[in-house]
């Protein structure tokens, strides 16, 4: 049996502790959450004071240069860079996940309308993150394209003569699942197409190495395990050798290589800073900046290398205790036990009785005991109801991961989560 005090022992063995002072997080709260919205750096608050008090209401118009504000998306893009496996200068903090992956996709189907005309198909999974489908199933429509949905073991199946772009997220959000990106990117670039990755739950949280899989475009988001805040500007990577072959089709005067010539013509901006738009939101720009400063402090300890590590700890530790300890009471796991294949979260699914699985409620009455983890809603069919929970190992503990399963063994036992307030569903799940 794994015990609290064994727990306790391995954080005090655990060469990043530390790391979890750099974080505003309130005393015996177990924030399993961050895979949805990371913690806010202690930083981030004198951070946003100095921005909104100096640099814009003492210096004004004067701090795009003297603070730096027009660089910022681009210098926080090398930051992130180091964090995808990407070169310098070759990704940019920019709007949202959404529109950047508007962008990128579309710059992908005018390369595949010229190197291969005939592809028309653009392939992604059944249980891709929402957005990332509604944007393509837009694009497919407008540039005369089809969107064919997929489950995980049909992919490979898919990668035949009409495929011209494979959209994927790295790490799957409802599962945790993880596709190798390596072996994935070489047999759809033997099949002839292009690959657009999503790496919203795998920036900051495993090892990504874009250029080392010869990916063609990424982009993901910085409010969860970049711990940028609710909301901070979105990344996109493009690989060199297709940053300058067309246009991307939000052309905006950001983007242009000269943008205070004030010309009537656009004029793209050489490699990636093309993929900018409008004007920068430079208050979330610079909280984002807090948030990757947690990683360099990381560095001197191991870097991603160690984070991975410790993730990989704690997600093991969690998929036991719930084993040993919540026998009986229909839990389930979604998430592969194979380190290959896992991110850093566990989901775990209920078995369905009379009136659900009760997967809902049983989040929510942990939440009440601060232990906050999130539900995702399955189909009522393949997919199943998801209990969630992220493991950030920059300020997640080993201990945290006991406390945090002796609350779900006591709610499930105590059968707590049937109580009304526990099943009163608000906008967000």
């Amino acid at each position: 049996m794994i015990t609290l005090q064994a727990c306790q022992a391995r954080d005090a063995a655990d060469p990043l502790r530390g790391l979890r002072d750099l974080f505003s997080i309130a005393p015996g709260l177990i924030y399993l959450d961050g895979n949805s919205l990371g913690a806010m750096p202690k930083a981030a608050a004198a951070r946003a004071a100095e921005v909104v008090t100096n640099e814009w209401g003492r210096d004004l118009i004067q701090s795009w240069n003297t603070a730096g504000w027009f660089s910022l998306p681009q210098r926080l893009g090398n930051r992130i860079a180091a964090l995808i496996g990407a070169g310098p200068d070759q990704a940019v903090v920019t709007d949202t996940t959404s529109i950047n992956l508007y962008k990128v996709l579309s710059a992908a189907m005018a390369i595949a309308k010229q190197d291969a005309p005939s592809r028309r198909v653009v392939v992604s999974e059944r249980s891709n993150f929402p957005t990332d489908l509604y944007i393509a199933e837009g694009l497919c429509q407008a540039q005369g394209f089809t969107l064919k949905l997929v489950e995980p073991e049909e992919i490979a199946a898919a990668m035949n003569s009409d495929l011209a772009i494979l959209m994927l997220t790295h790490v799957n959000y409802r599962t945790g699942a993880m596709h190798d990106m390596a072996s994935v990117t070489a047999a759809a670039h033997a099949a002839g197409a292009l690959v657009v990755w999503d790496l919203a739950h795998s920036a900051g949280a495993v090892p990504v190495d874009l250029l080392g899989a010869g990916a063609d475009f990424a982009v993901g988001c910085s409010y969860k395990y970049l711990n940028g805040g609710p909301g901070a500007p979105a990344f996109l990577w493009v690989n060199p050798q297709h940053a300058e072959r067309f246009w991307q089709p939000l052309s905006g005067w950001w983007g242009h290589a000269a943008p205070f010539a004030f010309t009537p013509d656009y004029q793209p901006a050489p490699g990636v800073t093309r993929y900018l738009c409008g004007t920068q939101p430079m208050v979330s720009l610079s909280l984002l900046a807090c948030g990757l400063d947690g990683f360099d402090a990381a560095e001197s300890l191991g870097g991603m290398a160690a984070l991975r590590a410790k993730s990989l700890a704690l997600t093991d530790l969690f998929i036991a205790l719930v084993e040993e300890r919540c026998q009986g009471f229909g839990i389930g796991l979604a998430t592969p036990r194979d380190h290959s294949q896992r991110g850093s979260q566990v989901c775990l699914t209920r078995e369905h009785a009379a009136g659900g699985s009760g997967a809902f409620a049983i989040v929510q009455a942990l939440i009440a005991r601060g232990v906050v983890g999130d539900f995702r809603a399955g189909d009522g069919g393949v997919h199943k109801d998801i209990l969630r929970f992220g493991f950030t190992p920059l300020y997640i503990g080993f201990e945290d991961v006991w406390n945090a399963v002796e609350h779900l063994r006591l709610v499930l036992e105590s059968a707590e989560w049937q109580r009304p307030e526990f099943n009163q569903k608000h906008a967000v799940t």
